[in-house]
């Protein structure tokens, strides 16, 4: 029996803190991007914050006490041309010792069904091109658009 089998995705709760903290990290070392407290403490407090836009689900694995393996984080996001809402994920991640377990896809999985409570008809996301691991997943559950991202800076 797969040790992952029991894999339970719910919303994060106040005592997630310190194993959501851990992947965090680990997932912005995998983007090289620096973090620090006040950027973990500014996303938390909206992710605790139920009036605000961004949503986390975490993945726990054999009970739901137990440390996260994985999250997600989700927001509304207005979708102009269609003259409705849609779901945009910013972040999913799962510890390197809990992949290859069906972890990613329980964590899709249970935000296709959050976007069907709230209306949205489609989730949105970004990767980098070279996280072939991720582009592996997300071809088996979503369809590659066309889009190129862009960023502007706007400071000086």
């Amino acid at each position: 029996m797969n040790q992952f089998s029991d894999i339970i995705i719910r919303p994060a709760r106040p005592g997630d803190f310190e194993s959501w903290c851990g992947l965090y990290h680990g997932y912005a070392r995998f983007y090289k991007v620096p973090m620090n407290d006040t950027i973990i403490d500014t996303l938390w407090d909206w992710i605790m914050d139920p009036a605000h836009e961004v949503e986390g689900l975490v993945a726990c694995v054999g009970t739901d006490t137990a440390p996260c393996s994985g999250f997600a984080h989700v927001r509304r996001m207005p979708s102009p041309l269609r003259g409705v809402d849609i779901g945009f994920l910013d972040d999913l991640f799962v510890a390197p010792e809990a992949r290859s377990n069906q972890i990613g896809e329980r964590l899709l999985d249970a935000l296709r069904e959050l976007a069907r409570e709230r209306g949205w008809d489609k989730i949105r996301w970004i990767t980098a091109d070279d996280n072939y691991r991720a582009r592996n997943l997300y071809d088996k559950v979503s369809v590659k658009t066309l889009w190129n991202t862009y960023e502007m800076e706007t400071t000086v």
